[in-house]
């Protein structure tokens, strides 16, 4: 079975000098379409309840993750392990009262804790 560090070898010898041309050539705005078009699949599997296609559809969109990736760190903006940080810090930040000692008993004020720790970031970076 692959891991995830697999995928993560496979996407940049895709994107190597004797990789695959077409990956190679893919930027950031050209795989915008590729994309939207997963995403879009992805809901189509929730809706018909096909966890078989779900899993194969969030595969893809995985993969996107990874290749955009690829793309902004061979020009030197950002890595994945950037993005697993990035996402991670946010996770835990965001959940005071899973990580820390806030309080939210119900899904709404988990909700409201959220929508206002993201106003807090977001004034913080204007």
């Amino acid at each position: 079975m692959y891991s995830f560090e697999d995928l993560v070898r496979i996407t940049a010898q895709l994107r190597s000098e004797h990789g695959c041309p077409w990956d190679r050539k893919q930027t950031h705005e050209s795989l915008k379409p590729c994309l939207k078009e997963e995403s879009e699949e992805v809901f189509a599997a929730i809706d018909n309840h096909d966890m078989e296609n779900l899993c194969e559809e969030l595969g893809d969109v995985l993969f996107q993750v990874l290749m955009h990736s690829r793309i902004a760190e061979e020009n030197g903006a950002f890595t994945m392990d950037d993005v697993i940080n990035g996402i991670c810090e946010k996770m835990v930040r965001r959940h005071p009262h899973v990580f820390g000692d806030a309080k939210a008993a119900t899904p709404e004020e988990s909700l409201e804790l959220w929508n206002e720790i993201k106003r807090q970031e977001k004034l913080g970076k204007k």
